[in-house]
Parts: C-alpha cells; structure tokens; sequence
C-alpha cells in the first residue's frame, strides 16, 4: 500500500531515530533541515505522490495547518496517511538535542517555540492510522495507537 508518513514532534524527541529504525529501507525521508527550502520539499514530495512511491515527512509539523500540506494531496494520490505524534518530555527533548553534533544541534529558543505550538492531532485532519510514540528505556520506542 502507498503510505505517507507524517511525524509530529519537538526538536530531539526522537524523529528522525525513529525513521531509521522503521522506515529507511522502505520510505524517502523528506526533511526540511536537508532540503532548505519548501520548494524543494514540495517538488520531492509531488515526485513521490506521483511515482507511487512512500514516503515519510520528517518534520516537526506541529500545527494541524502544518500537517495540511501533505494530507490533501496524500489522499486525492489514494496514498493512505499514517501519523506518529512524538510525546515527549520537553526537559529530555533538551538534552537530547545537546547532545548532537554541533551542525545538528537546534537553538534552544526554536524547541521552545516547536513545543508551545504543538498540538495534538485529530483523525478529523485525514489520518487513517494515527499513533503515539514515547522514547522507552534506553532510548526505545513505546508505540501505541493514539
């Protein structure tokens, strides 16, 4: 089945893990941090609904206005659209994110920002499947439907 993958989530909660554990040898992982700009993501991600090909969008996508722009052409391509909502502890997220490598690491005030934007999402968006994803003991995943 086509599937679109939409992760929603803080900066250092576990994002982009996760994509390599579940989904590099089967979806193109699109993320704004890698391409720059949304006319590049939007050219990846038209390519993608229209070679047929799944894909998961990286992305913080902390708004259901964010989430949009990937839901509505998802569906009119007949791609399914499964969600993953990060719920993360901000403090853990924090440290998390200081210990990357210096070119990844995310000023302190953008997390803050992502974190007093995010909102939890709705079936009502167009989720087929929609999830919950915690980071477990020594840094696992814990994945229950929303």
């Amino acid at each position: 089945m086509k599937e679109v993958v939409i992760f929603m989530g803080i900066q250092g909660s576990g994002k982009s893990t996760f994509f390599k554990e579940r989904f590099v040898d089967t979806h193109i992982r699109i993320n704004l941090d890698m391409l720059r700009t949304r006319r590049r993501e939007q050219r990846l991600v038209e390519a993608c609904l229209g070679a047929g090909q799944s894909f998961v969008v990286d992305n913080t996508n902390p708004t259901p206005f964010d989430r949009s722009r990937y839901i509505g052409p998802a569906k009119a391509a007949g791609f399914q659209v499964v969600g993953y909502y990060f719920d993360s502890d901000f403090e853990s997220c924090l440290k998390r994110n200081e210990n990357r490598s210096a070119d990844q690491v995310v000023p302190i005030v953008a997390v803050h920002a992502t974190h007093g934007r995010l909102q939890s999402p709705s079936r009502d968006e167009g989720f087929d499947k929609l999830f919950r994803v915690r980071v477990g003991a020594k840094d696992g995943f814990i994945v229950r439907p929303f």
